[in-house]
């Protein structure tokens, strides 16, 4: 097994094609878009937070999402329009209540790792993605929602992670620019934010430059296995002209189209679309860039993160709409961004705030899809919801490792035979 077609140029898919490329695969990518990460990694809350690596598995999220039907702006907003699919993932989400603990776990030993190797490609590459390594710090504003952080705090810790109490005066040496009143807080100084959407460029740069081939503007349409291995690849080229390849392998990273890709080759790949919004701050005066935080604050509350991408943007983002896969950009559901920021932080200018919308690739546990499917040759990283950024470093390595022994497998196989 050599040649290897990674199908998504998002942020699972470019850190897969770099540890593929790592490993000696000939790595070919394809995206349907003109550039790198123009999807689900293009505009999201920023942040690479172990601190937030709880799943959702929990029966409090099932009630809250029947409590906000009725409200358009709510957190959590469930279109009820029946849905087999939605339905059918919804009761499979509750069937995983009971893994709650040990995902979570489990999801937080994953963003350490992803750290490391995160950080690690973007330095020996030389590429930079407004990183601010200021850590991220959750803010509660009653008691009730702060001692149910505390439970949390003993997971977290489990996991690897160091997050500690803050009172609020803490909070606000910590970060001055917050302002009213605060219960308290936790700090994860470990955690740090960047620029998705740079740093999957800078990195597909870089692995463009050491001969992965990128090929985008290719909608892939067809993937069929062979009984004799590996697998074509079909796609419509950007004259519409219907074009296909063999490869050794594929690894899907395909986002909420993974779902129908992973069905042509055999596999169950259960994701639902959950639509997130964030907007863009431009901090074009002085005193909106003096009046806006630089660490980076999750409101557990009101499901919004933000970071300050450099001196002049203010990423916030937050909201998880189960709406099927509609990307339309809702101002109800911009609307709470803009004014969670004009009353915190009214000293900053929403005038040139830029909304956007993208679907995260969720999978009923809330857990990453990693690893080999049923045919040979097939792989898979996908399905990581709202923590791609955070976890994609380090399940890449994971994709990458079983290609690389399925590739060494047959290899003793052949010369075996």
């Amino acid at each position: 097994m050599k040649s290897i077609a990674v199908i998504g140029a998002g942020i699972t898919g470019i850190t897969t094609a770099y540890a593929l490329l790592e490993r000696g695969f000939d790595v070919t990518v394809f995206d349907r878009n003109r550039y790198a990460a123009m999807e689900t990694s293009f505009a999201n809350g920023g942040q690479l937070s172990a601190s937030n690596a709880e799943v959702w598995t929990q029966w409090s999220t099932i009630i809250k999402g029947i409590k906000w039907m009725a409200s358009r702006n709510a957190p959590l907003l469930v279109n009820p329009k029946p849905s087999w699919h939605k339905y059918s993932w919804m009761a499979e989400f509750m069937s995983n209540i009971p893994n709650y603990r040990k995902n979570t776990i489990e999801s937080v030993r994953l963003a350490i790792d992803a750290r490391q190797h995160l950080m690690g490609h973007a330095e020996k590459e030389g590429f930079k993605f407004d990183c601010e390594h200021r850590g991220i710090l959750h803010v509660y504003n009653c008691k009730a929602d702060f001692d149910g952080a505390a439970k949390v705090n003993d997971m977290l810790a489990e996991g690897g992670l160091e997050r500690h109490a803050v009172t609020p005066e803490e909070m606000k040496v910590i970060e001055p620019a917050l302002k009213g009143d605060l219960y308290g807080g936790y700090f994860t100084e470990s955690d740090f934010t960047g620029d998705i959407h740079s740093y999957a460029k800078g990195l597909g740069d870089a692995c463009k430059k050491r001969g992965v081939v990128f090929k985008y503007g290719r909608d892939v349409e067809t993937l069929t296995t062979r009984k004799s291995g590996g697998v074509d690849v079909g796609w419509t080229n950007t004259e519409n002209s219907n074009v296909s390849d063999h490869f050794d392998g594929i690894v899907i990273c395909a986002g909420v189209r993974s779902r129908a890709l992973a069905a042509q080759v055999g596999d169950r790949v259960n994701i639902y679309p959950v639509k997130g919004y964030s907007i863009t701050v431009q901090l074009d005066d002085d005193e909106s860039c003096a009046a806006t935080p630089w660490v980076s604050l999750l409101d557990d509350k009101a499901k919004i993160v933000t970071s300050r991408l450099g001196k002049n943007r203010f990423r916030v983002a937050g909201t998880a709409e189960f709406n099927g896969y509609n990307k339309d950009i809702r101002d109800d559901r911009i609307a709470p961004l803009t004014k969670w920021v004009e009353n915190l932080f009214p000293d900053v200018s929403t005038e040139h705030a830029i909304p956007w919308a993208g679907l995260r690739p969720m999978m009923p546990n809330m857990m990453p899809r990693v690893g080999p499917g049923k045919a040979s040759g097939v792989f898979y990283n996908t399905g990581h919801g709202h923590l791609g950024f955070t976890l994609a470093a380090a399940t890449a390595e994971l994709a990458a490792d079983s290609v690389l022994q399925a590739s060494q497998s047959n290899s003793v196989g052949a010369t075996a035979a």
